[in-house]
């Protein structure tokens, strides 16, 4: 029966093309929606998994969430350095890590944060950060880069940097009189950490208000204290609590170490994550200045209902794809009957019984079918492979490399049964031919 399918199909090798052809744009398309859509989701959820809350100015949780943790938006005005303090002396805060935002490097966010930012972020459920190349940076004017940035410019530690005032590829203001220098390259992590270029706060602060506020443009923005009459060179920020210990610098440590005068936001952890409601209702009720704890996961969630409709209408659109090559099978098979009534006729007369013309005809519309598919997911798998540095490089994550995951492999099972079902009909009207019937058509 396969056999005999196969040959009967080759017959009509150019209108099955078509239908295959349909049929794989239909898989090509449901497949990479559904692609699309989960790893989006399984990235943003990575980027932030480590993290128990982000803590910025009052505003909207998911504005907060996608301006400091992916880079898109702003994070709002900032908060004062005073309130970084009291969040770290928090009893069950274990860390904090402020993050500064506002620049970029040619389209790439720039962050400043500290060398506690490679130590307590964590992605993909608990990963730490780890460097392909070089280490975190020592001094002021130095800087950590992730792979994509590193990849996409051919950069390696040693090479001098210039960033520019503003986000995504706009540029206010570019910093060329203060250049970074790379200590570090990140190794890959398939979230928004990879198109990241990471800067110590005081290197960044210092670039915003060291030269402008002293009206002196031959200041190093990165020189000493003696040179520039400005804070400490040590990078060093006397916030930080000791694993278990919870201990504070001495006043006179704190005397030298650097504060800027605002951040735009901090990464949290707590001691205990069962307490984070707790935690977050007191910074939401933190009276020197309005602030908001957000909680990555919920904010996630309120990012994903709000882009729902979007994914809902795309993936109708994808699945209407789907049942015009459904319908367009159905078609190719019904219209074919009339031309092979005589064929099924004589197949008839040498002993063939209905129900083997019946499931010939539903072995066509499964070998149709498995063909359109197996083609679909070909093309989709080696686009993926085209694009996934674009995507990497534009969007901040990687696509799934998965041949088939379990729930795409539910959707082309569907698919499959669908195109079995859809011969249901036609086979049901050879199925009724009488072999007289057969045996006196005439053209």
């Amino acid at each position: 029966m396969l056999n005999l399918g196969i040959r009967s199909l080759l017959n009509r090798r150019f209108v099955v093309a078509l239908t295959v052809l349909s049929i794989a744009l239909s898989v090509f398309l449901v497949i990479g929606v559904e692609r699309l859509r989960t790893s989006a989701k399984e990235s943003f959820a990575r980027s932030a998994s480590g993290i128990d809350l982000i803590v910025a100015a009052r505003g909207d949780p998911v504005q907060i969430l996608m301006g400091t943790v992916f880079g898109v938006g702003s994070a709002g005005p900032g908060i004062g350095w005073h309130s970084y303090e009291e969040i770290t002396g928090l009893p069950l805060v274990e860390w904090a890590v402020p993050i500064l935002l506002g620049d970029n490097h040619r389209g790439f966010p720039v962050v400043g944060t500290t060398t506690d930012y490679f130590d307590r972020f964590r992605y993909g459920g608990g990963k730490a950060l780890e460097f392909a190349s070089g280490n975190a940076f020592a001094a002021a004017s130095g800087a950590v880069v992730g792979s994509e940035v590193a990849a996409r410019f051919g950069y390696s530690t040693g090479t001098s940097i210039v960033n520019a005032h503003g986000a995504g590829t706009v540029a206010f203001d570019m910093h060329d009189e203060a250049p970074f220098v790379i200590v570090g390259v990140l190794a890959p992590t398939g979230t928004a950490v990879d198109r990241t270029v990471i800067v110590s706060v005081e290197g960044f602060d210092r670039l915003h208000r060291g030269s402008h506020d002293d009206g002196d443009e031959t200041l190093d923005p990165f020189g000493t204290a003696a040179e520039n009459n400005a804070p400490s060179e040590k990078l060093d920020y006397g916030t930080s609590k000791a694993t278990g210990q919870g201990t504070q610098q001495s006043e006179s440590e704190s005397e030298d170490r650097y504060m800027p005068s605002r951040i735009n936001a901090v990464y949290v952890g707590l001691t205990d994550r069962a307490a984070v409601l707790s935690v977050q209702r007191v910074i939401d009720e933190y009276l020197p200045e309005p602030l908001t704890a957000v909680l990555p996961n919920v904010a996630l969630l309120q990012l994903w209902s709000i882009t729902g409709a979007a994914e809902a209408a795309l993936l109708a659109m994808a699945f209407a794809v789907a049942l015009a090559g459904i319908t367009g099978m159905i078609v190719m098979i019904s219209a074919s009957l009339d031309a092979r009534r005589r064929e099924f006729a004589i197949l008839r007369s040498i002993g063939a019984a209905p129900r083997r013309i019946f499931a010939l005809i539903v072995v066509e519309s499964l070998l149709v079918t498995a063909i359109g598919i197996v083609l679909g997911l070909i093309v989709l798998n080696l686009v993926s492979v085209l694009l996934e540095p674009w995507f990497t490089g534009a969007f901040g994550f990687i696509l799934d490399s998965r041949l088939l995951s379990l729930h795409e492999g539910f959707l082309v099972l569907a698919i499959l049964v669908a195109g079995a079902g859809a011969s249901i009909l036609p086979a049901a009207r050879v199925y009724r031919m009488t072999l007289v019937d057969g045996l006196a058509f005439r053209l």
